[in-house]
């Protein structure tokens, strides 16, 4: 690390050029050959596939996607002479666009249904011959278009479909700027110095651009999800900030140490640029954990926020370096250069009131960790009413055309006419069609079902028959009765009303297979769980050779999510604090924020543990190496905690549900993680374990292999004899003793510590 850190300070223009090429040339890449995210729900073999998969053996095309346009008329009904006349052109120019294949009009015999029982909504039924995300993003507004131009006056259109889903505008991300100015101000505040605050700025803005392009280009050979784009800014500003943060507070304490400029850098990318390498690529491990899911969508976003995160990391080791030469001794501020130059020394700032915090939470351990849980729990309560569902296009903004088209269809025929369903089977028997009248029979006399279409049977390519029945609930999509009703249909009518017959129905629709989509990452969530924590495990036992310490810090990540959901159920399933409607949380945000979590809590660990045990083996006693270690720490991780929830929560306000849920989860997470849990919690546990905090058989020691994070070097540690017995040392082995004298840290600087208050004097 040291030597790619010195590279980069010694050619800082070549390397500044360098990225500012790339980023322009991804940029310009990404934009010329334009992005095709695609929001495609492909899940393991499920009821709702297999009815999709019949629906696409339709040789009239029915298996493509189906748009509704919608009428709604003030003052006249919608059959009135002068709406048809200002309608039925509009149909018959949408039937003649690309890949439409059939357009059935409210006015017509087979559309009478279409019109709702007040006479003042109706809509038109649009087959396409593929499916949405086979269509291109000008195809689609080119439908949206033409089926819109001739509302006004009496007369209001909307479209309803995965079609015209694709033209909605994505979230209004200017507030992001709003969070990179106060996270300026943190930074200001924090280092008092102009040019300290432009750095991780200027590096988490370029990072964050050269991701963006990147990603744009990856549409072209993979499925990428639409929000990615907003994942990739909300994940990379943050993270971003944050790693340029941790090397330029070590660079600077070097500096303030009186090191020269090349052997500052050089200390701090060996000590505090191993832990962002570490931190980085554990975050990119964690999100890449959504692989175990199986599903494509998630895929997408796991290799979206890895990428930003892995530019936000190499710009924090390459470009930092870089610019860090640029502005030179100025990343001080004025008044701790002059008092350098006055008196070749200065107090470390953050070791007085940190020092005395950690020796209040040290001294009483039992005390901060029964407050530490309570806080937790308190948060975690609402969890036990968490339902994972997609919502309906009913939380879209208002200004959204799937969104008043749903207005208008829950007006004029009631919620369920939303969400669909479509019961599909073959029918090329006799038999198989007299069970699909049946099931009509009995789906139309269910208690939850507002209509039931008539079989309609149609031909496959292959020269067989299927048939179709058309299922509209009472209640909306995202109701929990509507999942309810699918599972009855599902298991019990379907089944009873085809006993005997041999017939296989299926249960299919958008709303079918967004239940389904659901019910998949919830039954593979385990996994996933067992990985993510695993994987963390296994590396912080790599890290800091200990079992206790990852295992508690597992424990720790664990609580702090369920506190991370409970505050999502609380705001958008319960309506707390009115941020956005009410609904079932979206199934893969726990799958993100789950890992988003455990990778960003990394990065804290490490910084603060990784110093406790630099501070151990100078020491040897766990609480004045806890002590010494906040004290070092202490203010770092809580500006770095939140400058990162400024710009997680500057997404809340986008009008984005699937943003707004990531942004508040991340800014719950990252503040409860940095304050409560590394500022209390792990200095309390870590007093009462002591010395059996750094316990590790011999055996595992042998076979793990050696990872020096911090860069110290240390082969042995100290022993206290006089250090306070933990409750489980009685499993920690005997520690090779060695006299304390100072620690030679770079070539020219000798370092003697001395403990008064907390603080840090150096010489």
């Amino acid at each position: 690390m040291r030597a790619l850190a010195t590279f980069c300070f010694r050619h800082a223009r070549l390397v500044i050029v360098v990225w500012l090429a790339v980023l322009a040339g991804v940029t310009f890449g990404a934009q010329s050959a334009g992005v095709g995210f695609r929001d495609v729900l492909q899940q393991p073999a499920s009821d709702s596939s297999t009815a999709q998969d019949l629906l696409q053996q339709s040789a009239g095309g029915i298996g493509g996607s189906t748009e509704r346009v919608v009428f709604e008329t003030t003052g006249v009904p919608v059959v009135d002479a002068s709406v048809r006349a200002r309608v039925e052109p509009v149909l018959a120019e949408i039937a003649k666009l690309p890949h439409v294949e059939s357009v059935v009009s409210p006015y017509s015999p087979e559309g009478a249904q279409q019109v709702s029982p007040g006479g003042q909504v109706a809509f038109a039924n649009v087959t396409f011959d593929v499916k949405a995300d086979d269509l291109t993003s000008q195809q689609a507004h080119d439908f949206v278009d033409v089926a819109t131009r001739e509302q006004g006056g009496v007369l209001k259109i909307a479209v309803d479909g995965a079609v015209a889903s694709r033209t909605l505008a994505p979230p209004n991300l200017d507030d992001a700027g709003l969070g990179l100015a106060a996270a300026a101000i943190v930074l200001l505040f924090t280092f008092g110095s102009l040019f300290s605050m432009l750095v991780p700025i200027l590096t988490a803005i370029i990072s964050v651009g050269t991701a963006i392009g990147v990603v744009g280009l990856m549409t072209h050979v993979m499925d990428v999800p639409t929000v990615s784009q907003e994942i990739v800014v909300l994940l990379g500003l943050g993270v971003g900030v944050d790693y340029a943060l941790f090397i330029v507070t070590r660079y600077r304490q070097a500096l303030v140490s009186g090191s020269r400029q090349e052997d500052a850098l050089g200390l701090a990318a060996s000590t505090s640029g191993r832990s962002v390498l570490f931190a980085g690529v554990t975050v990119c491990v964690a999100l890449l954990g959504q692989f175990t899911i199986g599903i494509g969508f998630l895929n997408g976003i796991a290799i979206s926020s890895s990428i930003a995160v892995l530019m936000t990391m190499f710009a924090a080791l390459t470009l930092l370096p870089a610019l860090l030469r640029v502005f030179g001794v100025r990343i001080l501020s004025a008044s701790v250069r002059r008092d350098m130059s006055v008196r070749h020394r200065k107090v470390l700032p953050e070791g007085r009131r940190w020092g005395t915090l950690a020796r209040a939470v040290t001294k009483r351990p039992g005390i901060s960790t029964l407050v530490a849980l309570l806080i937790i729990g308190a948060l975690t309560l609402p969890v036990f009413s968490l339902r994972l569902g997609i919502p309906d296009a009913g939380l879209l903004r208002e200004e959204a055309t799937t969104r008043q088209a749903y207005d208008m269809l829950s007006k004029g025929f009631g919620p369920g006419f939303t969400g669909p369903l479509v019961v599909v089977g073959r029918a090329d028997t006799a038999a198989e069609r007299a069970a699909a009248e049946e099931v009509h029979r009995e789906i139309a006399g269910h208690d939850d079902v507002e209509l039931a279409v008539p079989p309609v049977v149609s031909p496959t390519r292959s020269g067989g028959q299927i048939t179709a029945v058309i299922v509209y609930p009472k209640k909306t999509p995202q109701d929990p009765a509507t999942e309810d009703l699918v599972r009855s249909l599902r298991d019990d009518v379907i089944p009873r009303a085809t006993d005997g017959t041999g017939a296989q129905l299926y249960v299919g629709g958008v709303t079918a297979v967004q239940i389904d989509f659901a019910r998949a990452i919830t039954d593979r969530l385990p996994l996933f769980l067992f990985t993510v924590v695993a994987i963390s495990f296994l590396l912080l036992v790599i890290v800091f050779r200990s079992i206790l310490i990852p295992l508690t810090a597992a424990v720790m990540n664990l609580l702090a999510a369920a506190a991370m959901f409970g505050v999502l159920v609380a705001v958008f399933q319960w309506g707390w604090f009115g941020i956005a409607a009410t609904g079932p949380i979206e199934p893969y945000i726990p799958v993100f924020l789950f890992a988003g979590l455990f990778g960003l809590s990394m990065d804290y660990e490490v910084f603060l543990v990784s110093r406790i045990q630099e501070e151990y083996h100078r020491r040897g006693n766990t609480v004045e190496a806890t002590v010494n270690g906040l004290a070092a720490t202490g203010r770092t991780i809580t500006a770095a905690a939140l400058i990162m929830a400024l710009v997680f929560f500057s997404f809340v306000t986008t009008g984005e549900r699937l943003v707004q849920e990531s942004g508040l989860g991340l800014t719950v997470a990252v503040l409860l993680d940095a304050v409560v849990i590394r500022i209390a919690l792990v200095p309390a546990v870590m007093a009462i374990f002591g010395k059996a905090n750094w316990w590790l058989p011999e055996w595992v020691n042998r076979i793990l292999p050696k990872l020096d994070v911090e860069g110290t070097g240390h082969s042995h540690r100290l022993e206290d004899p006089d250090e306070p017995q933990g409750p489980f040392d009685w499993f920690a082995p005997a520690v090779e003793q060695v006299p304390r004298e100072p620690r030679q840290i770079t070539g020219q600087v000798i370092e003697a510590d001395v403990q008064m208050s907390g603080a840090h004097y150096r010489r």
